[in-house]
């Protein structure tokens, strides 16, 4: 009986630290986060928050679908340059506010391939608390501009 008491148990404590992930069941184990781009158009986004995760970011992936992207939240607002590091395909980069307006973007900007003291950063700019990488040409697709509001 003990037995199959500490079974069950364990079978509860398993499902409730299961659920308390905050995964879909078909995210494949990401934390995804649905972004609104005001034309409508949904996102389904990574979230980096840990900074291992944020520092890695896009790197190494060969492709990126037309309703994906990566949401990477900062814990301060502040000027945030992004560079290219080790991707291999170009993308949009989106910076916005603690209120979620963009504040600065840069669009297809390109993968760099070359020794990580030859590649540019882009934006920061402007103070910024979350910015969003999309597939390269989503700007321009979607219509987007400074002080729009991304909803997620």
């Amino acid at each position: 009986m003990k037995k199959r008491i500490a079974t069950a148990g364990s079978t509860v404590l398993l499902h409730c630290l299961l659920a308390s992930c905050g995964h879909t069941a078909d995210s494949g184990g990401l934390n995804l986060r649905e972004a609104v781009l005001p034309n409508g158009q949904k996102i389904q986004c990574e979230v980096m928050i840990r900074s291992e995760d944020m520092a890695r970011g896009m790197m190494f992936r060969d492709s990126l679908e037309a309703d994906r992207g990566m949401l990477f939240h900062h814990a301060a607002a502040g000027q945030y340059p992004y560079w290219m590091f080790q991707c291999k395909i170009a993308l949009d980069i989106i910076w916005m506010d603690q209120n979620k307006r963009i504040v600065e973007m840069s669009p297809n900007t390109p993968p760099c391939t070359g020794a990580a003291e030859t590649c540019p950063s882009y934006g920061g700019h402007a103070v910024a608390r979350t910015v969003l990488e999309m597939q390269a040409g989503s700007i321009a697709r979607h219509g987007l501009k400074v002080g729009d509001r991304i909803e997620f």
